[in-house]
């Protein structure tokens, strides 16, 4: 049943909450961290409410704003905001340290919450994590053409192989991508840390996974490559990797 939190900022999210079980209760819960433009609804993050519920764990899905069920226009919407509504999420629904999972722009939403609140953070997996991304994807491969437009205009249009329609990138998206960059100062994460990235990611390369791994400090950092995959990781056998990963770092 899909509830809903109003954020200090005004704004209201959509989500799901899963309740642990007597035995799981004292146990880091699961929050899902889904990507740009996606929602809570996924395959991803409807695997790991089936097993957060074989566990007995906590879990948690929710929309950020201008996403899937909740307030706003994604157009309006940024880094910034996104990160906000994590942070508001985890701090009023979930008690104690949690392991964050995020995928694609949720792995960058779930190092900002790490960044922010490092003591919620039990550990922390990344599924073709895209820290930065406005930044080195968005930006860096603009033409000089869009990069004017961009700014003159307040936003371009950008072909999508996920959505009917393409993708609008706002100014603005750019301008507050620039106040969250991670990779460009020190990252401490000093929690558990897995990295799962697909060879055939050609939305987000392996050479972001490998940057952030070779920047991240952690304690136990380790990076998974699986050949073949491709950005989504929802294949089952994708799926089931995710599974062995979280459960190494609950037991």
């Amino acid at each position: 049943m899909t509830d809903r939190l109003d954020t200090p900022q005004g704004r209201q999210l959509a989500y799901v909450q899963t309740p642990a079980s007597a035995e799981g209760v004292d146990k880091p819960g699961v929050v899902f961290l889904g990507g740009f433009k996606s929602d809570m609804t996924g395959t991803k993050a409807q695997f790991l409410e089936d097993w957060a519920k074989r566990h007995g764990r906590a879990f948690l899905r929710f929309d950020y704003s201008g996403h899937g069920q909740s307030s706003e226009d994604f157009l309006d919407g940024s880094i910034g905001d996104w990160a906000e509504d994590a942070m508001t999420a985890i701090s009023t629904l979930t008690q104690g340290p949690q392991m964050l999972i995020g995928s694609s722009m949720g792995g960058w939403i779930s190092l900002l919450v790490a960044k922010a609140m490092p003591e919620r953070v039990a550990g922390l997996i990344g599924i073709a994590a895209a820290p930065d991304f406005t930044e080195d994807s968005m930006w860096d491969g603009f033409d000089d053409g869009q990069r004017a437009a961009l700014m003159n205009q307040g936003a371009i249009e950008l072909p999508s192989e996920y959505d009917d329609g393409p993708y609008v990138i706002t100014r603005h998206l750019i301008e507050d991508g620039r106040k969250h960059l991670v990779l460009r100062e020190p990252l401490a994460l000093p929690f558990p840390v897995r990295l799962l990235q697909g060879s055939a990611d050609v939305d987000v390369p392996p050479a972001v996974a490998l940057r952030l791994f070779e920047h991240a400090d952690s304690p136990d950092l380790q990076l998974t490559m699986v050949k073949g995959a491709d950005h989504r990781f929802s294949e089952p056998e994708n799926l089931a990797l995710i599974a062995e990963t979280l459960d190494s770092l609950t037991r």
